[in-house]
Order: structure tokens, then sequence, then C-alpha cells
């Protein structure tokens, strides 16, 4: 796999906190922890801002985007809004989580709990090109359901 280098800071008062690790040698994803203070409950239905302790710098030209886990989505029904999350390569603030519980019972977030996972992507800006007419293809203009 091809690796870049992506600058990481930890945000003060969280030398603790580990920084987005792979679990496994082929994995896409990192697994990025929380930061909170004390425990965090996120009742059902409910949704709370979950801080990473973390900041990067990713090069021009990439992304990182920010994904929720299946275990906990499977397990306890724990999801992200805004999933993927963007994290654009000029940001430099403190990346955090919105989290929402989808599931029955109250959902405890513990500090340095492994909490979503982020995945370093290329991206590409488009210039559009205005045109009268669209190149055909099979599909045309078929809409939801058409295939």
């Amino acid at each position: 796999m091809e690796k870049i280098n992506i600058c990481v800071q930890k945000v003060a008062g969280n030398e603790d906190i580990p920084l987005p690790q792979y679990m496994t040698k082929q994995a896409a994803g990192m697994d990025i922890f929380a930061a909170v203070v004390e425990e965090e409950i996120v009742l059902p239905g409910g949704r709370k801002k979950i801080p990473t302790g973390i900041a990067i710098a990713l090069p021009e030209g990439f992304e990182a985007q920010i994904r929720p886990r299946s275990g906990l989505a499977i397990k306890d029904g724990i999801t992200l809004l805004n999933s993927p999350g963007t994290i654009d390569a000029d940001y430099r603030g403190e990346i955090a989580l919105i989290v929402i519980n989808h599931g029955e019972k109250p959902f405890i977030i513990r500090r340095g709990q492994r909490l979503a996972q982020m995945v370093i992507q290329k991206v590409y800006q488009a210039e559009w090109l205005e045109n009268e007419e669209l190149p055909s293809t099979p599909r045309g203009a078929g809409g939801f359901g058409h295939t």
C-alpha cells in the first residue's frame, strides 16, 4: 500500500489519547479515540459532540473521511451523523465526532474508547464544462429504481 506522511498534533491535555491507528495490516481506516474528560452518556435518540484530542495537517489534495465503526453500530446502535464527515486539507482544528444513539439503551463513552474510523483519500476539484447536450448512455435520464 502507498503511504503518505501526515502531521498530527495532540490537543493540550490529551497526551494519553492514542494517535489514530490501523488495527490490521490491510485496514483502510484508522481507529480514532474519544478524548472526553469524563464519561459521556448518549441517551437513545440523543446525540453529542465528542472530542478526539487530535488535530491534523493533511497534504493539499487529500481529505480525511470520518466514518462509524461497524461493531458499535450493530451491537449498540451507535453511529455518526454527517457520515462520512470530511476533514479538509486546510482545517487545523481539533477533530470532533457527532455521535448518535439509535439503540435502545443509554451508551457510555469513555476516555480512550475507539469510537470512529478515519480514512485518508485523494480528492479532485471539478471544473464544470457547461454543454447544451450530454453524451448519451443506455440508461439515459432513467431515475430512481430505473435499473
